[in-house]
């Protein structure tokens, strides 16, 4: 493993032993608490940003489900949340009482690994890591998905080395993809929680359990700043295809595509833009979709894609079902699938300060199960990540 190449002229430094108050944010959505502005406001989500919408049809619960709350019904789709997955009591064991994202991909070995953004374990704020991972046997999520180590033994280690500072505050995990024997990491190096000074690209041939720096890097400017947060995912025709946006959550997003051997190469990405009135690959980029796209997944089931982001805007999370990547988006249907809601107000599909959206291995079009993260940036009680299951997506269409 190697260290990120930390960044000169350090601008906007934020305090390395005070996560909390790094680095108040421009725009941020709509929650009047001055405590909810810092590192992770637009990660966190907004407390009360919007109405709850629709509750739809509650399900008859039995007495031994052990769910949180009884799965809903709404728009054809059946939504049941599993099981909290990180947290004090579950994953403290690891090192990892805090934590949130839960960016995954399967491994080469078959298990799958979760990674993790800005970790900490005791009291809220305590020994910073970012990111973290865990190994998790589960080939089938139905039952809830279990984990069986952490990457760098226990405590969990930090993936990447480098000092959460003034060069480099914290690198947050994009995507994780998985080509023949190699995993991939993309991940957003932050100097100050939200200016991004480059992304880059870590590679592990050993299942996760060490990373090397790829060199690559993507200017954090490039692209009006678009080419920042990424998600990713190989075709049946041999391209991988990147949607990428701000890390921000202010941009809609833009398209490219690049050939497995080339993808730690910047230079290899084609983008996807209009030529006229023509799109074509080598033109633009242009933006793809007129919404705002926060953490996002692009994962591809046969000959259909899904694409599940967070919502910043209307405060959910929605998914599109594709029949490829470059379709257009502005005329495909947006299905959501959790809306956003105060602390109070939770149920199945109504959850407060919710973020990311990342589509666990072993998910089916009509059985789909995502991470989700919550925040409460009142005052740090809940910051994990659950499971949540989507039943349904694929007959609906």
């Amino acid at each position: 493993m190697v260290s990120a190449t930390p960044p000169t002229n350090p601008t906007n430094p934020t305090n390395p032993t005070n996560p909390t108050s790094r680095t108040d944010l421009t725009n941020p959505p709509r929650d009047t608490n001055p405590r909810s502005r810092s590192r992770r406001l637009l990660l966190g989500g907004a407390v009360g940003a919007l109405g709850a919408g629709l509750a739809g049809a509650t399900l008859p619960a039995s007495a031994d489900t052990g769910l949180e709350y009884p799965p809903v019904q709404e728009n054809g789709i059946k939504i049941t949340k599993v099981k909290d997955l990180t947290g004090p009591g579950i994953t403290s064991k690891y090192g990892l009482d805090w934590v949130d994202l839960g960016v995954v991909r399967r491994c080469p070995d078959g298990r799958s690994l979760y990674v993790f953004g800005d970790s900490f374990s005791g009291n809220w704020g305590d020994n910073w890591r970012s990111p973290t991972a865990l190994w998790s046997p589960t080939t089938n999520p139905r039952a809830g998905v279990t984990f069986s180590g952490a990457v760098g033994g226990n405590p969990a280690a930090q993936l990447i080395p480098y000092e959460h500072g003034d060069e480099i505050s914290t690198i947050i995990p994009s995507d994780l993809i998985t080509l023949g024997d190699t995993m991939y990491l993309h991940a957003v190096v932050n100097q100050g929680f939200g200016n991004v000074i480059w992304s880059g690209i870590w590679t592990s041939a050993d299942n996760g359990a060490t990373w090397q720096d790829s060199g690559a890097r993507f200017p954090g400017d490039a692209y009006d700043r678009m080419w920042q947060l990424a998600t990713w995912e190989l075709g049946a025709d041999g391209w991988v295809y990147v949607y990428t946006s701000k890390f921000l959550r202010q941009t809609p997003m833009i398209l490219h595509r690049v050939r497995p051997d080339d993808l730690t190469n910047p230079d290899a990405y084609q983008p996807w833009g209009k030529d006229g009135d023509t799109w074509r690959w080598g033109a633009g980029p242009d933006t793809v979709s007129d919404d705002i796209i926060g953490e996002s997944s692009l994962r591809r089931f046969g000959d259909r894609w899904v694409f599940t982001w967070f919502d910043p805007t209307n405060y959910r999370i929605d998914a599109m079902v594709l029949d490829h990547p470059t379709q257009d988006l502005r005329q495909t249907e947006k299905i959501t699938l959790l809306h956003g809601t105060s602390w109070d107000a939770q149920d199945a599909n109504h959850v407060a300060q919710l973020y990311g959206s990342y589509v666990i291995p072993g998910s089916t079009l009509d059985d789909l199960h995502l991470t989700v993260s919550q925040w409460n940036t009142g005052d740090n009680s809940v910051y994990h990540v659950s499971q949540y299951r989507f039943q349904g997506l694929g007959r609906r269409l």
